[in-house]
């Protein structure tokens, strides 16, 4: 049964039983492809070129935006296939290596924004310490920590659902291979892992959330503090973009991830899987472009320096 797994495909349904103007819907998912890797790219260019940007928020934003770019690279490609050419197959290899990435960038993009949450704090609670708290060996050892954890959960997961036995009906209702449609498929026992995602996957997403819920109440009790609305407005504004992110992000996560059986729907959870994996990807470097003044000023900057190149050319 094994060699069966490993020489078998799995079919993605994708859109297939929806009506739906093929060449409309491809022309929109590539739309957004391009504006994700646009935009993120635009951001870390930036913070790349910006010595004003070579700030430890912005090299977690950078690592934020190389994320983003990534993970809507694992399911969008494909996707645009699926839409072109109604039901598509991938091998059991490929499925699980898709698995393996979505997983693993999904879990790095919930520990950034835990990161991001605490570098928030100690901006606005330790001012005067945060200089000599966040210094350059301590960036790279949490971003590597981001990094590494989650490619250890990513692992632990795809490994586990791989050995899994899969009857000869592998047709996926979906348009990427989610470890939580796959036990689904499974003809064999999958208590463990059922198990283990309500147990360690619950506690990967959950102690991160809670690291930002801690982080953001006191961050709230220092701005109800401040004695000037200048200095409320101002502190509440260097959060506005990270909190609208996190909202996004963990809105999706909880819907997809943390919901009762009774209320699940393949289409629901298409367009919900979506919205995590395609559009916040799309919208992250614009809500911290547009929504940030230093960003702004720093792409304003690169905009004119490069006009009168263009006109001596």
């Amino acid at each position: 049964m094994e060699s069966l797994n490993l020489t078998s495909n799995f079919t993605f349904l994708g859109f297939s039983d929806l009506h739906y103007n093929h060449a409309a819907l491809f022309c929109v998912f590539l739309v957004i492809y391009t504006l994700t890797w646009t935009g993120n790219a635009t951001l870390l260019s930036a913070i790349k070129l910006s010595p004003q940007l070579h700030t430890p928020m912005y090299f977690f934003l950078g690592n934020l935006s190389l994320v983003d770019i990534s993970f809507s690279t694992v399911t969008v490609p494909r996707l645009l296939g699926s839409v072109l050419h109604g039901v598509t197959t991938i091998s059991f290899t490929g499925c699980f290596v898709q698995m393996y990435f979505f997983l693993s960038l999904g879990n790095t993009e919930n520990f950034l924004l835990a990161v991001m949450a605490f570098d928030r704090y100690l901006a606005i609670c330790k001012p005067l310490q945060y200089r000599s708290i966040m210094i350059k060996k301590l960036l790279i050892m949490m971003v590597w920590g981001c990094w590494t954890f989650a490619s250890l959960h990513s692992f632990l997961h795809t490994y586990t659902i791989s050995l899994l036995t899969y009857c000869e009906k592998r047709l996926i209702p979906h348009f990427f291979c989610d470890a939580t449609v796959l036990i689904k498929l499974s003809c064999s026992s999958t208590t463990f892992n059922e198990l283990l995602i309500f147990t360690e996957a619950s506690l990967a997403i959950m102690v991160p959330f809670l690291l930002i819920l801690v982080s953001y109440v006191l961050i709230a009790r220092a701005i109800f503090k401040l004695k000037t609305s200048t200095g409320r407005s101002k502190a509440f504004s260097s959060c506005s973009s990270h909190l609208t992110v996190i909202c996004l992000f963990y809105g999706t996560v909880i819907f997809i991830y943390f919901r009762p059986p009774s209320i699940y729907s393949p289409t629901y959870d298409r367009l919900v899987s979506m919205v995590f994996s395609i559009i916040i990807p799309m919208l992250n470097p614009f809500i911290y472009s547009l929504r940030n003044q230093e960003v702004k000023n720093t792409l304003k900057k690169s905009i004119l320096a490069t006009r009168p190149q263009e006109r001596r050319q």
